[in-house]
C-alpha cells in the first residue's frame, strides 16, 4: 500500500509551521478576513511574521490588514523571485478549488489547517505525538478501507498543511446520504439544521420520509429554515429555535448568522450574543431513524444528549468531526466505545482547507 495512505510513524519531528519557521523565503498570505485573522495570530506564536498579503487580481481595491497594503498576485510576482503562499480562506466552490490546484502546481503553497471552533489547540507534531495511541485507535474503528485511506490523508494533510491530501477521495453530500438503505427512513432528526440545506438532502434521499425535526440556534440562520420547512407541505416538519447539548439550560449564543455561530465564543468570527435555550434531543421524546449532528464543536455534548434515543431506535447518525484538533479521534473513539454493533465510515466533501468531515454510521 502507498505510504500516503497509511497513518505518518511515530514519532513524527516535524510538520508545517516548523518548516514555515525555517523558511527564509518570503511568506506571503493569500485572503482577508477571519480566516487571515486566525492565521496571523498562529504565525506569531512561533515568531513568524508574513512579508505580504494579497487577493486575486480583481479584489484588490486599496484595503489594508494588520497595517499592510493589501496587494495583487501581480504585485506578489513582480517583488519576489520566490516566495511561500498560505492560504487563509476556506471554499467548497470547484472553481474556486480548480484554481487553487492550479497555483499550488506552479508555487510552493500551504493549505493550513484551522480549527474552526477552538483554537487551544493545533493539529501539529506535538498533538499527533501526544495522542498517537488515540489516533491509532480511531483509524483502527474504521470498517473499511477506503474509510482508513480518507483517514491517514487527512492526518497527513493537517500535519503538512499539503492541499494534495485533500485531493482524494471525497464524496457529494448526496453521496453521503445515500450510502445506506435510505428506503427505512421515515423519521429524521437535523442537529444543527442551519438555513435548511441539510434537511433538503433528507428529502431528496429518503422517498419514505414523513417527519422532520430541525434544531437551529441562531435567531437569523432560524428564520431562513422555517422559511424553507414551510414549502414542504408533504412532510410533517417542526422547526425547534435552540442549541443541541447534554441537559437543558440557557446560554449565550456567540451568533454569526451564518455557520460559525457557537455557544462557546471560541473562534475569531464576528458575533453576538444571544440569549437561548440548550435542549437534548433525548427531550424530544420522537422515535429517530437517522440523526445527523453538526454544532459547530458542540457534537460530543449533543450526543451525549441523544443516548437514549440512539439505544432505543438504533438510528443512522452522521456525525461531523472537523470543527475542533481532537474532533477526528475523540468523536469515533467515543462512538465506537459506546455504540459497538455500529459500522464506522469516514466521509469527506470537496472542499479546502479539510472541512466537511463527517462520520457516517450504520
Amino acid at each position: 500500500m502507498n505510504g500516503e495512505y497509511t497513518l505518518p510513524e511515530y514519532p513524527v519531528c516535524t510538520d508545517m509551521w516548523e518548516e514555515l519557521r525555517r523558511e527564509s523565503r518570503p511568506i506571503v498570505v493569500y485572503g482577508m478576513g477571519n480566516g487571515a485573522d486566525k492565521l496571523f495570530d498562529r504565525l506569531g506564536e512561533y515568531g513568524i511574521s508574513p512579508t505580504d498579503i494579497f487577493a486575486s487580481d480583481g479584489f484588490v481595491r486599496g484595503h489594508s490588514f494588520r497595517g499592510m497594503r493589501v496587494k495583487s498576485f501581480s504585485e506578489i510576482k513582480e517583488a519576489y523571485p520566490d516566495f511561500v503562499i498560505l492560504l487563509s480562506f476556506a471554499s467548497n466552490r470547484e472553481e474556486v478549488i480548480e484554481m487553487l490546484r492550479e497555483l499550488d502546481g506552479k508555487y510552493d503553497m500551504y493549505v493550513p489547517d484551522m480549527p474552526v471552533a477552538d483554537t487551544s489547540e493545533y493539529f501539529d507534531m506535538h498533538f499527533f505525538n501526544g495522542h498517537y495511541k488515540e489516533i491509532v485507535m480511531a483509524y483502527e474503528s474504521l470498517s473499511d478501507e477506503k474509510s482508513k485511506k480518507l483517514f491517514s490523508l487527512i492526518i497527513r494533510y493537517k500535519l503538512s498543511g499539503r492541499m494534495k491530501y485533500l485531493m482524494e477521495l471525497y464524496s457529494t453530500p448526496k453521496d453521503i446520504f445515500r450510502e445506506f438503505s435510505t428506503e427505512k427512513i421515515e423519521n429524521y432528526i437535523d442537529v444543527g439544521a442551519y438555513n435548511g440545506d441539510t434537511l433538503k438532502l433528507a428529502k431528496d434521499a429518503f422517498p419514505n420520509l414523513r417527519r422532520a425535526v430541525c434544531i437551529e440556534p441562531d435567531p437569523k440562520t432560524f428564520k431562513r429554515l422555517k422559511k424553507y420547512a414551510d414549502t414542504l407541505a408533504d412532510t410533517d416538519i417542526r422547526c425547534v429555535m435552540a442549541a443541541a447539548g447534554d441537559s437543558p439550560r440557557r446560554v449565550i449564543l456567540m451568533s454569526a448568522g451564518n455557520r460559525n455561530s457557537t455557544v462557546a465564543a471560541t473562534s475569531s468570527f464576528e458575533h453576538t450574543a444571544t440569549e437561548i435555550d440548550v435542549i437534548t434531543v433525548d427531550s424530544l421524546g420522537i422515535s429517530a431513524d437517522f440523526i445527523k449532528y453538526d454544532v459547530e464543536g458542540e457534537e460530543y455534548h449533543a450526543l451525549l444528549g441523544s443516548r437514549e434515543t440512539i439505544r432505543k431506535y438504533r438510528p443512522v447518525l452522521l456525525v461531523s468531526l472537523y470543527h475542533r484538533s481532537r474532533d477526528i479521534f475523540e468523536l469515533i473513539n467515543y462512538l465506537h466505545a459506546e455504540y459497538p454493533d455500529y459500522t464506522l465510515a469516514l466521509r469527506r466533501g470537496y472542499c479546502l482547507p479539510a472541512w466537511e468531515i463527517d462520520l457516517l454510521l450504520t
